[in-house]
């Protein structure tokens, strides 16, 4: 069975950005990817390039799926937000926490993923297939691993469909969180998020602020290769694609990668992986 394969991009800014992602959309679309994630800034910033991104994604003939996240946001605007998809014929929505941007103290009448899920469901029932977040190497804001695996519980239980991970370098990470999950009886689909290397630096950055972990022989090994990209990119894609196999192997049920917007690393790490085939 061939594992699913979804994207995520971020709403572009500028005309400039609009017509790359188009022209990247095209090109990951010989993946077949099973949807195409679109990002959702804090406190609902990107509300409109959002919702525009995603109807022109579904317009040209694929499944888009939006992130919505709770923070900073009212029932009455997350309502609005679920008549404009349904009316877009939308079935498939991110439902996240998200960031509170600073700044701002009032996180909204949601606070956490799971009243968001629950609400979404309570006002269109079966409609929408819910994705939520998961942290194989815990949330950062997480009391203890016993806490974070008590809240994704309860987006589970107030009735998310499946969830995506945080992207992460460890294969146990992933594994020990899905056995975890698996021993409090829940059998949602738990798909590994992918993340392609292209700059280290930037991904250092991100991980450290984010809570991703890159382990200390990754690490040291880019650290060591300065300035020169071509080994940086190239280490990248054996570090990822070897991820992948192996996450493949023990049984993921597919693989969400972190596009960045671009469709060169996404695609090379999928052909490696012998997943373009069916193209």
């Amino acid at each position: 069975m061939t594992p699913e394969i979804s994207i995520e991009f971020f709403p572009p800014t500028t005309p400039e950005g609009a017509d790359k992602l188009r022209a990247t959309r095209d090109r990951l679309a010989a993946l077949q990817p099973a949807f195409f994630s679109v990002t959702y800034g804090a406190g609902g910033s990107t509300r409109e390039r959002t919702f525009n991104t995603v109807k022109e994604i579904a317009a040209a003939g694929f499944e888009a799926a939006p992130h919505l996240s709770c923070i900073g946001s009212t029932r009455e605007n997350i309502r609005e937000i679920l008549q404009d998809y349904t009316a877009a014929g939308i079935r498939r929505i991110v439902a996240l926490r998200g960031d509170l941007p600073s700044g701002v103290q009032d996180p909204g009448e949601f606070r956490y993923a799971n009243e968001l899920v629950e609400f979404i469901r309570a006002e269109t029932g079966d409609r929408f297939h819910i994705e939520v977040a998961a942290y194989p190497e815990w949330h950062p804001q997480a009391k203890s691993p016993r806490d974070d695996l008590a809240a994704f519980q309860r987006k589970v239980e107030a009735g998310a469909t499946s969830a995506i991970t945080q992207y992460f370098y460890n294969v146990d990470a992933y594994l020990n969180f899905v056995d975890a999950v698996r021993k409090l009886g829940l059998n949602v689909p738990i798909v590994p998020g992918i993340m392609p290397i292209g700059s280290f630096s930037k991904l250092a950055r991100f991980s450290d602020a984010c809570g991703a972990e890159i382990p200390r022989w990754m690490r040291k090994t880019f650290e060591s290769y300065g300035d020169d990209t071509d080994a940086i990119r190239a280490l990248g894609l054996d570090v990822v694609t070897r991820l992948c196999e192996k996450l493949l192997a023990a049984g993921a049920p597919g693989l969400h990668f972190y596009s960045m917007n671009a469709a060169g690393p996404t695609l090379e790490i999928c052909r490696r992986l012998g997943l373009t085939a069916q193209a």
